[in-house]
């Protein structure tokens, strides 16, 4: 009766109506009253409190009034019109302003000395008075009581929604006539082992609190309760979906360490391994020795040697027969890579392949014969990779650098590239906070690379202004006349290829201003050059025939120029903090001192000052990827806000960590003792995962 009652379609409750349950599903995808109970408030507003005209400062975000409509005006027409009213009492007046819905309030809200209204909104300040638009006005009568509740909770609207006048008090007075229904009923989801153990409120008594709640107390205790179901049911998905991929599908087993593995250990290895490199490197080998698919996350800073480690694993791979590939998101890094392993590998009969979307024809031919006849061991590309035509004699290991950046399908075509699963590791330069990577790669193993290697120098970060140009210009040239070189980087914004072209050639005339020929040689690489152009410019880069580059992030990641020692970064305020990082980590990887100088305008946002001090302060990357969860959210992080991988309703992963590691720990308790949830007690549980299952993507089966 439950299910049936929360899956009732919206247009059936009181008050929606055909043309509100249209809006309410395209705006906000609400189809049924369980839909409608899941748009939580963002905030709440104590209503206990009224303030004095004379009492409304800049320091306050919202006000409740009481007070009369002395006088009303309609002014403008058709799409100037607005309706004024002026409100007052018995320390001064205010304007109360509508531009939408102008007419229907100049018909309900007339001048009446009888008439005291109670008024709630948000005030601004114009030509030193205050005002406030879109105000929630309610006259008071004998049948309305003057505090509908303590608490009232603020809902998100869009403006199509409020046209319907479904705004926030639209929205609530729809959850109350819901919630208010007769029938209304919402079923247990968890056991009663769990709700007695954490002391929670039933699920029915949540979601009326959420909505509607007696007090602060009852408030913590319904979002308490409603934030951990929902990252409990989560991590019991990714915990099942890991125990079903470990017991029905099989890994190859990598069983001996031999030749190729020892050779490169023993005679090749260019420096000696840190100890976070020799632990994952184990990690990896167990996993992949076990008899069960690998599937692992192998996260590290920039810089902190995860190709390495990569590539030990993949001459493991070779040792039992087994060819291996690398897959990066650009042709820039997937050359790097292929640069980088290639030199490694030099000498040892290792054949390296690289396959990008600007090979030709004939030398695709020859990849696809190598990889056939298993001549080819390693085969590094973009995209490419996942055609149809490579097909493996025998692949066992597939690595995916920075694998948010390729799509779900895309992912999961690896998997079919042998008759059985190959094992998969995925790197991430980007390091990801504890509590993103349990929610998002929960079903992951993870090895964490925490350690730099030996000699390296911390980057020193500065930040200064537009007007700073001509002192930066000249540390760039003392940096020069020292031998070293230096990247500048441009912003890239996808809505305006045009604008960043400009900024990007500005930029770059400026500094042949700066720096003239032929004492000084500049590089230019960005988007909308050919490949082989963009190769040659990078090429002239790396052999130091070139002492500055200018650029678009298309250099954020695989370059690695161990003589450039200075990153500039221009409008660094238009760039996120994770992405700050990853273009720092461009220097730094020789034995000099390394600098790193955000250029930035004089007018800084909060988040922008936030996102530059954090940059100054620390070369932490887990830090920085903590600092930048607060600011952006985990959606944006991971990028994932179009996927709905993270479509969380209540719980917030950059506030909510405790609540993550009780509601992991709580299930991985539970699967311990009932892995298939059989047990009478958890038949709520197992209810509410099959109707989960039912209504979601199966991510099970994506490395």
């Amino acid at each position: 009766m439950a299910a049936e009652f929360i899956n009732t379609p919206i247009e059936y409750l009181k008050g929606v109506g055909a043309h509100r349950a249209d809006l309410l599903k395209k705006e906000f995808q609400i189809f049924n009253y369980n839909d409608l109970l899941r748009l939580y408030p963002f905030r709440y507003v104590d209503r206990t409190k009224f303030y004095k005209v004379k009492e409304i400062n800049e320091t306050l975000a919202f006000v409740q009034l009481k007070g009369k409509i002395i006088k009303t005006q309609l002014l403008g027409e058709k799409r100037t019109l607005r309706f004024v009213a002026t409100f007052q009492d018995d320390t001064g007046k205010l304007e109360l302003i509508w531009f939408q819905g102008a007419k229907y309030f100049s018909e309900k809200i007339t001048p009446h000395i009888a008439n005291e209204y109670i008024v709630f909104g948000r005030p601004s300040e114009f030509n030193g008075k205050y005002n406030i638009a879109h105000p929630e006005i309610d006259l008071i009568t004998s049948e309305t009581p003057v505090l509908a509740s303590a608490l009232q909770g603020v809902y998100n609207s869009t403006a199509k929604l409020s046209t319907r006048f479904l705004d926030s008090k639209g929205i609530s007075k729809l959850m109350r006539t819901l919630i208010s229904l007769p029938s209304f009923k919402i079923e247990e989801c968890l056991s009663p082992e769990i709700i007695s153990r954490f002391a929670m409120m039933s699920k029915e008594e949540a979601v009326k609190q959420i909505h509607f709640p007696n007090n602060i107390e009852q408030l913590k205790k319904a979002e308490f309760r409603l934030k951990f179901e929902e990252l409990f049911f989560i991590q019991l998905k990714l915990l099942k979906q890991k125990s079903t991929r470990e017991t029905t599908t099989k890994g190859f087993i990598f069983a001996k360490v031999g030749n190729f593995f020892n050779n490169f250990y023993n005679h090749h290895l260019p420096f000696e391994l840190t100890g976070a490199q020799k632990r994952v490197t184990k990690e990896i080998r167990i996993d992949m020795g076990s008899g069960k698919q690998m599937n692992r996350l192998l996260q590290g800073d920039v810089g902190s040697g995860k190709t390495l480690v990569a590539l030990l694993n993949m001459l493991i791979a070779l040792d039992n027969g087994f060819q291996t590939c690398l897959m990066a998101p650009t042709e820039i890094l997937a050359n790097q890579h292929f640069q980088t392993i290639s030199e490694l590998v030099a000498g040892q009969n290792i054949v390296v392949g690289l396959l990008t979307g600007s090979k030709k024809q004939k030398h695709r031919k020859l990849i696809h014969e190598q990889l056939r006849n298993g001549e080819m061991h390693i085969l590094i590309g973009t995209h490419a990779l996942l055609e149809d035509e490579v097909q493996f004699k025998n692949l066992g290991l597939v690595v995916i650098d920075e694998q948010h950046r390729f799509g779900v399908a895309q992912r999961a075509k690896m998997w079919a590239k042998n008759t059985q699963p190959p094992h998969v590791l995925i790197m991430s330069a980007t390091p990801i906070p504890r509590t993103l990577a349990m929610t998002l790669y929960g079903d992951l193993d993870v090895s964490t690379i925490d350690e730099m290697p030996p000699g390296r120098k911390a980057i020193q970060t500065i930040h200064r202004f537009d007007s700073h140009r001509d002192r930066v210009f000249g540390f760039m040239k003392e940096q020069i006349a020292l031998g070293r070189q230096i990247y500048i980087v441009y912003p890239l914004i996808k809505e305006s290829e045009k604008m960043d072209y400009k900024d990007l050639m500005d930029g770059y005339e400026s500094i042949a201003r700066a720096f003239p020929m032929p004492q000084y040689q500049v590089s230019i690489v960005h988007g909308q050059m050919k490949p082989e152009a963009k190769d040659y410019e990078m090429q002239r880069f790396v052999k130091g025939e070139t002492h500055i580059m200018v650029a678009t992030t298309v250099i954020e990641v695989g370059v690695n120029v161990p003589n450039a020692s200075v990153m500039i970064i221009e409008s660094a305020e238009r760039f996120g903090l994770s992405q700050l990082h990853q273009l720092r980590g461009r220097v730094g990887r020789g034995a000099e001192q390394s600098y790193c100088v955000l250029m930035t305008s004089y007018k800084l946002s909060a988040d922008g000052k936030l996102r530059m001090d954090t940059m100054v302060r620390t070369n932490d990357g887990f830090e920085i990827a903590e600092v930048d969860l607060k600011l952006r959210g985990p959606g944006d992080m991971a990028g994932t806000t179009q996927s709905g991988v993270l479509d969380l309703s209540i719980a917030d992963l950059a506030k909510d960590s405790q609540i993550l590691f009780a509601a992991r720990n709580m299930a991985q308790e539970l699967l311990s003792v009932d892995a298939d949830l059989l047990q009478p007690e958890n038949a709520p549980i197992a209810s509410f995962l099959k109707s989960m299952n039912r209504s979601n993507t199966n991510w099970s089966k994506i490395s």
